[in-house]
């Protein structure tokens, strides 16, 4: 019992959370030996299937996957669906091209039934930047026909005020998760905070490490507990491309970041408030664009 305590404070809470761990990393908790931590490991290996599975096992898996509705419907033809669950979407872009939009929206779409595009579960909402607005969570309850103060109970909001701070977020919100169902989590933004943390040259290779570690855990609840997760990243100019280059903006992160999200979408500016979404990397999804409109009930449909 005094271990089981001891693998919860460090923010193992699942059985998985221990079989994905590895021995290195269960022995740097305080009082679990090499030992214990081997037969921990093989305890919970019998228990969570770590093996080869076939590949019609695997596609039967993958049919009970839900996707979460955005609210455009362009949007989620896109995405063959809506937001995946059970692994990690990023959204880049330059300000104003409605990546903070699209997660308020998906913070309340993530609540309704399956059957209309939902998740049936809650959101948790990471902030960095300061920019989670819950009256506009209230607007887009009122446009889905939900009752605001209950979508407003649904979602817990963490303002990270440094990148440690984020990562240990992280292990609270893993706490959160093993006791109540939840459908999303949503990191606004991953890299904010790594940029203002660790500047210059210097410091680079230190911070994709932690962002890779970042990532990493990201990843690893997704598979435990089956949520979509949302992160949204900043842009950066990039000085060395010429005024003729194609796309002179370029995702924060680096290698670490675009290999680490599943899917990659880009938004920018189109006419008024309409904006454009394009998927850049996907493994299933093709290379195409979408159309969708920032409204004040969050994102809906463009209008021609």
């Amino acid at each position: 019992a005094t271990d089981i305590k001891k693998l919860k404070d460090a923010g193992y809470h699942t059985i998985e959370a221990i079989a994905y761990s590895t021995k290195k990393k269960l022995t740097e908790i305080k009082g679990i030996s090499e030992a214990k931590a081997i037969k921990i490991q093989d305890e919970a290996a019998k228990l969570v299937p770590m093996g080869f599975t076939t590949a019609a096992e695997h596609l039967k898996a993958r049919q009970d996957i839900i996707n979460l509705s955005t609210g455009c419907k362009d949007l989620d033809e896109l995405l063959g669906g809506g937001m995946e669950t059970g692994s990690i979407t990023e959204l880049y872009g330059e300000f104003r091209t409605g990546k903070t939009q699209l997660c308020h929206t998906l913070c309340v779409t993530c609540q309704l039934p399956v059957n209309q595009g939902g998740g049936e579960g809650k959101a948790i909402y990471l902030d960095t930047e300061g920019c989670f607005r819950p009256e506009n969570l209230a607007q887009i309850a009122e446009r889905f026909g939900l009752n605001a103060d209950d979508v407003l109970d649904n979602v817990a909001v963490a303002r990270a005020q440094n990148s440690e701070h984020q990562m240990q977020l992280l292990t609270q919100a893993s706490a959160m998760m093993a006791e109540s169902r939840y459908a999303l989590i949503i990191c606004d933004s991953a890299t904010a905070l790594f940029r203002t943390d660790f500047v210059g040259r210097g410091e680079l290779a230190e911070r994709q490490q932690q962002l890779a570690l970042f990532m990493r855990q990201l990843q690893r609840l997704a598979n435990e507990y089956g949520v979509a997760v949302v992160i949204t990243n900043q842009v950066v100019s990039s000085p060395d491309s010429s005024m003729f280059a194609k796309d002179p903006l370029k995702p924060i992160g680096g290698n670490i970041i675009a290999h680490a999200s599943t899917t990659r979408l880009k938004l920018r500016k189109g006419r008024g408030e309409t904006r454009i979404c394009k998927v850049i990397d996907s493994p299933t999804l093709p290379e195409a664009e979408a159309s969708f409109a920032i409204t004040g009930q969050g994102i809906n449909d463009a209008s021609d």
